[in-house]
């Protein structure tokens, strides 16, 4: 008999939720087959199973959120070299999904039996009233953020599909005192009692003609969740400057069938502007920084933020000290990044610790854009499209290939001043530099 353990997805990851069991009491599972999904505060991921056999017991019913390390199923294993019976393993760390599904809708299996209490807070475990199948269902940050304010949660009305409570929810409890802190020497059921009215759950959307209507996927709200706080957050300013990049293209023409064949990968723009972009963070670190509480942080390393679109939405895998990389380098980290993130194989760790971001949608035909910053950045250039344009050339009308780079800067860091010269910069190093010998073709 296996015991499975809740996984440790990162360095910064203390527990998850089970968000839904992919595998029921009863049923087979083979090894490295996905097994359940969990909720962290930083992706979901589906976690494959150590070992081959039946799985016999759950311990850790769906929307359930305990600390990594904790017994959450057993299996009757029959691999030829698997663990001792008894022997308790944590689920492998995922090379699998970041997916993005929704809480199974069914009750928890009257087998499964109910974990133990987190150490961290009483108010983290407490039930709430019953407001629908998902409304137990608490993120870790959210949790966390109960516990530091001392709220408890069965007295708060959550606002989310079913009744789930959100961060927002609970930050708005803060804001209004509307929910009383937990007393331990008060029974629950007087909790219950002295707890405000609840907020009435939403009516079920009607889809119209020719409309139809489907719940918001766990990302999809994250992302919203994620686009709305950065707009509350940062005092957004926008900048843009206008690029001549047509011995880029030039060089990208010759070269593109070397640096693949020699590489590995295709040339595209993106790494060269990545490493134009990198030297100029290093040239103006403070737009390479972020506020902490009341303190102003800069850096003189650039762990830089690609955004990639996938099935599930949008997701911003990180290139860690890309400052100290060259094309080819940055080239390989974003392809791998990019495969990874659509094929669901991402972990935690790979998605946060970003010091800038780039989203990149000219391939897309986007000829001017307005990112929101992916916070806690200072900033996020945008790549539009290039095209050939008619410009001014030592008075003469020539037609050059150009495109639009703009940036997004939070103004309680960056100043007008600094933006202008920043994107200067970056605009100095793609108009400039010779790539060439950097390509290694």
């Amino acid at each position: 008999m296996t015991t499975i353990q809740m996984p440790q997805l990162g360095e910064t990851i203390i527990e998850g939720t089970i968000l839904r069991w992919l595998k029921q009491e009863g049923e087979r599972i083979e090894r490295d087959e996905p097994l359940f999904e969990i909720s962290t505060d930083k992706v979901d991921t589906e976690v494959p199973s150590p070992v081959s056999g039946v799985v016999t017991k759950i311990l850790v019913p769906e929307g359930a959120t305990v600390a990594v390390k904790t017994d959450i199923a057993e299996i009757q294993d029959d691999d030829a070299g698997s663990p001792e019976a008894g022997t308790a393993v944590s689920a492998p760390e995922p090379g699998t999904a970041v997916s993005a599904p929704e809480a199974a809708d069914a009750a928890p299996s009257p087998a499964a039996a109910t974990p133990a209490p987190i150490a961290a807070s009483a108010a983290a475990t407490a039930p709430g009233p019953d407001r629908g199948p998902r409304s137990q269902i608490l993120s870790p940050l959210v949790r966390r953020l109960a516990a530091e304010h001392g709220l408890d949660l069965a007295a708060i009305a959550g606002t989310g599909t079913g009744g789930r409570i959100t961060k927002r929810d609970v930050e708005a409890a803060v804001a209004g005192s509307s929910a009383a802190p937990l007393s331990t020497a008060a029974p629950m059921n007087a909790v219950a009692v002295a707890a405000p009215a609840l907020a009435p759950i939403p009516s079920p959307t009607v889809a119209g003609a020719g409309e139809t209507v489907e719940p918001m996927s766990h990302i999809r709200k994250a992302i919203a969740q994620h686009m709305v706080g950065s707009l509350q957050t940062s005092a957004r300013a926008w900048t843009m400057v206008e690029v001549n990049v047509d011995h880029l293209v030039k060089l990208r023409t010759r070269s593109k069938d070397a640096f693949s064949e020699r590489h590995g990968v295709k040339l595209t723009y993106l790494p060269l502007i990545t490493r134009a972009t990198a030297e100029a963070l290093l040239a103006f670190p403070r737009v390479n920084g972020e506020i902490r509480g009341e303190d102003l942080v800069t850096r003189r390393f650039v762990n830089m933020g690609i955004a990639v679109s996938y099935d599930q939405g949008l997701i911003v895998p990180v290139i860690r000290g890309v400052d100290a990389m060259n094309v080819p380098g940055i080239a390989r980290a974003i392809a791998d990044l990019a495969e990874r993130a659509r094929s669901h194989q991402l972990k935690p760790d790979e998605v946060s610790g970003a010091t800038f971001t780039i989203t990149n949608p000219g391939p897309y035909g986007s000829l001017l854009s307005l990112p929101i910053i992916n916070q806690p950045n200072a900033g996020i250039l945008s790549i539009d499209g290039i095209q050939k344009r008619p410009v001014v050339i030592d008075d003469a009308i020539a037609i050059r290939s150009m495109v639009y780079i703009s940036m997004s800067w939070d103004h309680r860091i960056v100043d007008g001043e600094l933006a202008t010269r920043f994107l200067a910069r970056v605009k100095q190093n793609l108009e400039t530099w010779d790539f060439a010998e950097d390509l290694g073709v």
